[in-house]
């Protein structure tokens, strides 16, 4: 990947948009090196420009996941946007292993090239979408508060709308990926059939609900975390005799050693039998298995 940077000063945020739309930004201290996965959508467009406007030293990154055509021009739009706001740029490309849920391939090739701690330009509508989501896979209190909200996210209190009037404001042309359309994919389908439905239902905007909602459950979470934490799971007997809430909440927390989403109700129920000597060993995802070694439980990958 390599390197440009740009000297041009950013215009001001336009007045037309909320006064308080940086303050609900959540980014680090001015002056601080970030980099900001940028596709080229409204959002991530709008995360750089915000991004600056916050002071923050940013690096916009641009990953080519060779799945469409049109990536290049996309790289370039990212690439325009970076010299206009005096951002660095850099841009890669990466191979989409081949299998199933193209979706989670394409993310694991995106990580390869970010930095744990990029930003990137998720917003309350997707944080909705993302606890709907979770909800429908039986995750428990962990996957229903959504993204957690500890800077990586830093537009996670900005709506769709606000992002995308941001860059009508500034005359940026996002690029509209047509796969954000396409309702093979779950996310789709909550976006465009459940949240309209919802919406409907309860005659009013739920986006703000589910979000406030999931930001109780990430508080309540927060307090039985430290709980739970006393706990080691790894224990077969101190597990088995644990408070069930706590006992659940370790056994999460442990798996997502092997894989960066929480594990399904299921999966957790499967782990605690292995601890109550219900079964020897049992497959948690992600190509990882749970098994007992005398009293001990013990967290391997199988390929």
């Amino acid at each position: 990947m390599g390197p440009c940077s740009a000297t041009a000063a950013p215009p001001p945020v336009p007045a037309i948009l909320p006064d308080d739309l940086v303050g609900r930004c959540r980014f680090p201290s001015p002056g601080t090196a970030v980099t900001c996965a940028v596709s080229g959508g409204a959002d991530s467009l709008a995360l750089l420009v915000l991004a600056v406007h916050a002071g923050c030293d940013v690096t916009a990154v641009h990953v080519d996941h060779g799945l469409r055509a049109e990536s290049a021009g996309e790289a370039d739009v990212v690439a325009d946007a970076a010299a206009r706001f005096g951002a660095a740029f850099r841009a890669a490309r990466v191979e989409v292993a081949p299998g199933p849920n193209l979706e989670a391939r394409a993310r694991a090739a995106r990580r390869s090239v970010l930095p744990p701690d990029a930003l990137t330009g998720h917003t309350a509508d997707d944080q909705a979408e993302t606890i709907l989501l979770n909800l429908l896979r039986g995750s428990g209190r962990d996957g229903l508060s959504g993204m957690p909200d500890d800077g990586r996210h830093p537009l996670l209190r900005i709506r769709r709308s606000e992002t995308r009037a941001l860059c009508d404001a500034l005359e940026l042309q996002p690029v509209d990926d047509p796969t954000n359309a396409d309702r093979r994919y779950r996310r789709n389908r909550v976006r465009h059939e459940l949240l309209p439905l919802l919406a409907s239902i309860a005659e009013r905007d739920v986006v703000p609900v589910l979000v406030r909602q999931g930001a109780l459950l990430g508080e309540e979470a927060a307090l039985l975390d430290s709980l739970a934490a006393a706990i080691d799971v790894t224990d077969a007997k101190a597990l088995a005799a644990a408070p069930p809430a706590l006992a659940r909440r370790a056994v999460r927390r442990w798996l997502q050693q092997a894989s960066p989403y929480p594990p399904d109700a299921a999966t957790v129920e499967r782990v605690l039998g292995v601890a109550r000597l219900d079964a020897t060993g049992c497959d948690v995802g992600g190509g990882a298995r749970v098994r007992r070694s005398g009293g001990r439980l013990v967290l391997e990958q199988t390929n």
